[in-house]
């Protein structure tokens, strides 16, 4: 492996086959967490609670999905792009500019317990095909949800499998 350098024009670039080869594009045969984050604007409100929150009102929220799995033969755990698909067409459609209390399945939409839901349709998707044949050992181990910039609810894989 060359030292870096002072800058430079590539001039040309590597060549797969060439300068390097099939076994070399898996560096290493390890776990690795890869994380996807998202914002989806939506109005809930809470049962059971005296507060402010009680009343009809409104978020811009910020999920974040930490995915794991060991790295494919081109080296990647998980395409970041299947992670956008899966939020597109399994899981925002249920959040995005929705009334949560009616679009999430019975549940106070507390953001102790929409991260949970998060967490488990990110699991049932990464278990699924084709993402299980795609994803080497792929799992979710946390999801955060933020209600605002500084406060978020996490679920994490040891404490929703023990």
């Amino acid at each position: 492996m060359s030292q870096p350098g002072p800058f430079r024009i590539v001039e040309q670039l590597q060549q797969f086959g060439t300068d390097i080869t099939h076994e070399q594009l898996r560096y290493h045969r390890k776990r690795v967490l890869v994380n996807k984050e998202f914002t989806f604007d939506a109005a809930h409100h809470l049962h059971a609670y005296e507060g402010k929150c009680m009343n009809l009102h409104g978020h811009t929220y910020k999920v974040i999905f930490g995915i794991s799995g060991m790295p494919s033969e081109n080296g990647i755990v998980v395409d970041f792009g299947d992670i956008k698909t899966i939020w597109k067409e399994q899981i925002e459609p249920y959040l995005d500019h929705r009334y949560l209390n009616e679009t999430l399945p019975p549940m106070n939409t507390t953001a102790e317990n929409m991260v949970v839901w998060l967490f488990e349709q990110m699991e049932q998707a990464l278990q699924s095909e084709p993402y299980r044949s795609q994803v080497e050992g792929g799992r979710t181990e946390f999801v955060q949800l933020y209600e605002t910039p500084t406060s978020y609810a996490e679920a994490r894989r040891e404490w929703m499998f023990s």
